[in-house]
């Protein structure tokens, strides 16, 4: 798996990816990492492992058409296979999903379809959560479509929501959470064991080889 990382932040997700294959427990390669913002920190945890960084942000291209264009473009000249959303803050055009359509996730801090959407990401997640009175959050991995939060779903994880929590003490478990179950995601992938029927993911056991339907 040639795998390009899109990260908006600090990129804490994109670090568990990198830690993984470091370890070994993610057959994978990452060959760029893309920003829509110049001081986005996970454009430095790429350059401390020597990975091309790009950064693009759509109000230079004023449409979603050219911004596609131009992400394509790079993620041609890197050869990527597989694109791993880490905390990227940007709608992907819908060439980009196009192209990458069932190789392409996100990684989201609540378990979907709850609490997913336009606006809703980072600590607007936790403090809908804690304000809707659920006593469970979670995280979830999904394949990327046209609409936020929307695509089918990979794997997920609840996590308990406890009544004295507050949003931070919330986003800390839950990112605790992301950790673990992203880069397992990712895995699946890379080991060719994820069927998409519809809106339904099935993973294949590791002992049986996958077969077309």
């Amino acid at each position: 798996m040639r795998l390009a990382v899109f990260a908006s932040g600090g990129g804490t997700n994109f670090q568990a990816i990198l830690d993984a294959i470091d370890a070994g427990d993610l057959p994978a390669e990452v060959v760029c990492c893309v920003s829509n913002t110049p001081t986005a920190g996970a454009l430095d945890r790429a350059d401390r492992q020597d990975i091309p960084t790009a950064v693009l942000s759509p109000s230079s291209f004023g449409a979603p058409a050219p911004f596609g264009r131009a992400l394509l473009e790079t993620l041609s000249a890197h050869d990527a296979t597989f694109v791993a959303l880490a905390g990227y803050m940007q709608k992907i055009p819908p060439a980009v999903v196009d192209e990458y359509r069932g190789r392409m996730t996100n990684i989201h801090p609540a378990l979907l379809p709850a609490f997913g959407g336009q606006g809703m990401y980072g600590m607007h997640v936790h403090r809908a959560v804690l304000d809707y009175g659920v006593h469970w959050s979670g995280a979830t991995v999904h394949l990327v479509d046209e609409a936020y939060d929307h695509g089918p779903i990979v794997l997920q994880e609840p996590v308990p929501v406890y009544a004295d929590d507050t949003p931070e003490a919330l986003a800390d478990r839950v990112r605790a959470v992301e950790h673990r179950l992203y880069p397992e995601a990712l895995r699946l992938f890379a080991q060719e064991r994820v069927r998409q029927d519809g809106r339904t993911v099935r993973i294949d056991s590791p002992n049986h080889p996958r077969r077309d339907p």
